[in-house]
């Protein structure tokens, strides 16, 4: 079975939380929940790293100017990120996606809908804006206000992982289903909080209850392929 790669994300500036970050495949600093002390994480991390300073827009926590939040994610390329995460809907979305690619790093063009999930066609066209913007790496999340919105995600990923890579899957307590299972449907990654009560979106399941259930799943079913 191929292993779900886990991004544990660090909402919190606390070094006791850092050998569990190091322990997964890739780990997410959100700069807009830890602060402004965040950069003293970055000489911590052995894990390729994702830098995030959501906009408030998009469920984030920045408050400040556009311009300072721009400021420090491009200041996570100097201290040695290897994603930068900025958001399609981003009115600096070109300038950042050209400043990433000249350092040589890697850009998630990433999009937050709070409100719903949209049908397959209107995915497919958001994944084509992130495409055009440039994306190494396509993040579509939604949010679950019924259980078949985590169908329309699985399917969306079923079809669309094989043309360029994407990370998708649905927030809120509805949504578990397709964060757990989205690594099986060809989703990148999934992502995991650092510890309960650090979650940094609803629905978000922690870095050792989702390990736990991938080791149960693999021990259950074997050398099972991605679906």
């Amino acid at each position: 079975m191929r292993s779900p790669k886990l991004c544990t994300v660090i909402t919190k500036l606390d070094e006791k939380f850092l050998d569990k970050a190091n322990m997964s495949d890739i780990i997410e600093v959100r700069i807009d929940m830890i602060g402004e002390s965040w950069t003293s994480l970055a000489n911590k991390l052995k894990r390729p790293w994702i830098a995030c300073n959501r906009r408030k827009e998009e469920g984030g926590m920045w408050h400040d100017t556009e311009k300072r939040r721009v400021d420090e994610l491009l200041k996570a390329l100097k201290l040695g990120a290897e994603y930068v995460d900025i958001e399609l809907l981003s009115p600096n979305l070109n300038s950042v996606v050209e400043e990433v690619k000249l350092k040589g790093k890697k850009v998630i063009v990433s999009y937050h809908d709070l409100n719903g999930t949209p049908d397959f066609l209107d995915l497919k066209k958001i994944l084509e804006k992130e495409i055009e913007a440039g994306a190494d790496v396509c993040k579509i999340v939604t949010f679950a206000k019924k259980f078949e919105d985590n169908i329309t995600i699985l399917k969306f990923l079923l079809q669309e992982s094989n043309i360029t890579p994407v990370v998708a899957f649905c927030m809120g307590e509805m949504g578990v289903v397709s964060r757990i299972l989205s690594p099986f449907f060809g989703s990148k990654f999934t992502y995991a909080s650092i510890d309960e009560g650090l979650e940094s979106a609803a629905g978000q399941v922690g870095v050792e209850n989702l390990r736990e259930f991938y080791k149960i799943f693999e021990e259950t079913f074997g050398d099972v392929n991605a679906v």
